[in-house]
Formats: C-alpha cells, structure tokens, sequence
C-alpha cells in the first residue's frame, strides 16, 4: 500500500467520523432544507429608508435574505454613526477617522409580536491625507463599508433566531 492510498483511506475514515458526529448534535444548515434561512427569505421587510446608509442597509439585507416578496415580519432598525478621530499630527491635523456604528433592531411579526430585537456595532476607518475630493470619497466609502457590516450582522443574528419562528 503506497502513502496515497493510506492518506485517502485516513481522509475518508476522518471525514465519516466527522460527519457521523455532527449529523447526531442536532445542528441544521440554515440555508438547507428546514434551516431558519428558509423561514426568513424573502419574508423581512425593513422600515423605509431615510438616509444614505440605510439604503445600503436594506440593499444588503435585500442581497443576504431577499427582497420583502411576501413579507411576514417587518424590521425596524435605527442605525447611529460617530467619527472619532483616530490619527492627529503635531500640528493638531486629523488624518484618521474611526466611524463607529450602531444598530438597533427589532423583528416583529405582522401582529405586532416581537420576535427578536437586539443591538450590534462595528467600525471602520478611513484616512483624510489626499485632496478634499478624496477624503469625501473615503468617508462615503467607509460609511458604506460599515452600513454593509451592520446588516450582516443583523443578519446573522435574525438567522440565529429564525430556527424559533413558526413554518
């Protein structure tokens, strides 16, 4: 038996084993078939957008669960933003910015029941040293890059509570 056969054989031993014990704990795909992903894809709407970042909020929930076809439960968020500055020069110039972010959400059904609520943050920076043109450029850049983390987050935690909600 050569050294390829007996890595082979290993692997699929190994991978059976692995397999064999994460079939019997109980855990479901979400995406899969009976997973929480299929309880909530496509049935989130979000409140309306009232500002730029929250466009980007929705579109990435929109692109994570889907678009609102057949809304069973509505999400009301409200997202905070603060800029801290991060990098400042002898001088007193500030070449850094830290955006940090908040989002506060909650999950009702059409009833008015809530089924999950909750708050996640993040941050990202982004740097004032080129043109006036560029650092407009970096800050709506940065607060689209945290808008998108935001709602990954809120994502993940509707996800994590979707194995709760009725069929």
């Amino acid at each position: 038996m050569s050294l390829p056969d007996r890595l082979s054989r290993r692997t699929v031993v190994l991978g059976l084993g692995a397999a064999l014990a994460l079939a019997g704990c109980g855990l479901t795909p979400v995406y899969g078939p009976n997973g929480g992903g299929t309880k909530l894809f496509g049935k989130v709407r979000p409140r309306d957008p009232d500002t730029p970042i929250d466009f980007v909020f929705n579109q990435r929930l929109a692109e994570r669960i889907g678009p609102d076809s057949a809304s069973a439960y509505d999400l009301d968020y409200r997202i905070s933003v603060g800029a801290v500055g991060q990098a400042i020069t002898t001088e007193e110039i500030t070449t850094r910015y830290s955006l940090n972010g908040t989002a506060d959400f909650k999950l009702t059904d059409k009833q008015g029941n809530v089924v999950t609520e909750g708050r996640v943050s993040n941050f990202t920076s982004y740097s004032t040293t080129g043109t006036t043109v560029a650092t407009l450029a970096a800050e709506g850049s940065s607060r689209e890059r945290l808008a998108r983390m935001l709602a990954d987050q809120v994502v993940t935690r509707l996800l994590a509570a979707a194995s709760q909600l009725p069929e």
